[in-house]
């Protein structure tokens, strides 16, 4: 049995002993339930304060910082953490998380939304069956998602939704005017230079600006990993699955929504990317 399966087995088992032990004390008379919940949470807020503690110090150390996105790569970290409200999963993980929650309320009414990608507060969506159209239900559906959307990831300020015939992001134009310049938007290399598959990275002002196309998707982000700053634009990309591999210590991230795949909450930071006629302009924050 492999290191990962024996880790996997004990968390499994421990998730097993909590659910039990849970199901246990609803089962009490009120005030032995009342007297089981009152220690379970001074124990919980003891480890919250503990836990917050040993956070912030790692965070103020650069060699910290590092130990902590190695520590939440193993999956019990990650949900203790989670689960005490310490770290957060991004807007794009917890939107597909409502989203599922939802999908059997659309479903039951014909309908579905698939969930496409969250980028700069805009969450895209292309929606299906029920939901799409310009009927009373299709209406409903699409005000009740957006409500739990909004409700539940504070990051999201609207929704955009997609054509249920999608056209490659490349070939759309954001605007008819090139972006102005004033306020930051810098004129990169043409879409052609960017072939499907490939990546570049451009300097600015602000720093290495690194350009992905994955199908026919283009993607910007400073050119940093998330875990040490260090360049990726001589990193692995692999279109087929749509991740882009560091090449110093092998960080895998998805190109997508700039997650790191091998330490959650590890985040690429992403920049706004427009094609006006035929180039690429990127605005570096």
């Amino acid at each position: 049995m492999t290191q990962s399966h024996t880790v996997a087995d004990e968390l499994e088992s421990v998730a097993a002993r909590v659910d039990a032990a849970v199901a246990a004390v609803a089962k009490l008379e009120p005030s032995a339930q009342a007297v089981a919940l009152e220690l379970k949470q001074a124990i919980e807020a003891f480890h919250k304060l503990a836990l917050t503690t040993m956070v912030r110090h790692l965070k103020q150390d650069p060699r910290g910082k590092e130990l902590l996105l190695e520590l939440v790569a193993d999956p019990a970290v990650y949900a203790l953490l989670i689960m005490h409200g310490i770290m957060r999963a991004d807007p794009l993980t917890r939107a597909r998380r409502v989203l599922d929650n939802a999908r059997p309320y659309m479903q039951s009414h014909g309908g579905d939304a698939e969930l496409v990608d969250v980028r700069d507060g805009i969450a895209y969506l292309r929606l299906h069956g029920s939901c799409n159209g310009c009927s009373l239900s299709a209406f409903t559906l699409r005000k009740h998602v957006e409500e739990v959307l909004l409700r539940e990831v504070p990051e999201i300020i609207r929704l955009e939704v997609l054509s249920d015939q999608p056209v490659p992001a490349i070939l759309r134009s954001d605007a008819q005017t090139p972006p102005d310049e004033s306020r930051g938007w810098v004129r990169g290399p043409a879409v052609s230079a960017v072939p499907s598959g490939q990546m570049i990275s451009i300097p600015t002002e602000r720093g290495s600006v690194l350009i992905v196309n994955v199908a026919n998707r283009l993607s910007a982000f400073r050119n940093a990993c998330a875990h040490q700053g260090r360049p990726l634009d001589g990193g692995m990309l692999d279109p087929e699955h749509g991740t882009l591999t560091c090449p110093w210590h092998g960080f895998c991230f998805d190109v997508a929504s700039g997650e790191c795949l091998t330490a959650p909450q590890a985040q690429l930071e992403p920049f706004p990317l427009r094609v006006v006629d035929g180039f690429i302009w990127v605005r570096p924050q």
